[in-house]
């Protein structure tokens, strides 16, 4: 088990080759890195994928009290996705409404959860994954 950190830092990816297409997710949570294929999709909604898995995989990592009593910081290059996350855009897509809600109801567990966008070459981890898992180079993993 990971020790207890004072902020878990998540680095996120989601990419779909085709757009919709065959889709991945990456994250990388303190150090640790997941990838896994996600089926069909489209960008965005792989984006979201990867924020649910890394959200759902740091409570596992740490377990309840520690999520509740840290800040967890979710840091992604997709700007539609922080801006929508911070509520700066709203969420016309159906899909993606429907995984927004899955993201906001995932936060409930978090002490505070901060949704930041970074450069894309500060996301290079998250996003080798993704391209590693599309590629069907490395082992993906599953959430438990």
């Amino acid at each position: 088990m990971p020790k207890n950190p004072n902020k878990i830092i998540i680095y996120t990816d989601g990419g779909s080759r085709g757009n919709p297409g065959p889709s991945a997710i990456g994250a990388v949570i303190n150090d640790k890195t997941y990838s896994a294929f996600i089926g069909v999709g489209t960008n965005n909604e792989a984006e979201y994928q990867a924020v649910i898995f890394a959200l759902k995989k740091a409570k596992a990592l740490y377990g309840k009290k520690v999520v509740e009593n840290n800040e967890v910081e979710v840091r992604s290059d997709s700007e539609l996705l922080i801006k929508q996350l911070n509520g700066e855009y709203k969420v016309l897509d159906e899909k993606i409404q429907s995984l927004f809600l899955r993201v906001w109801n995932l936060k409930i567990d978090f002490g505070k959860v901060k949704f930041v966008a970074i450069p894309r070459e500060k996301n290079q981890a998250a996003d080798k994954l993704v391209n590693e898992a599309l590629d069907g180079s490395s082992r993906t993993q599953t959430l438990f």
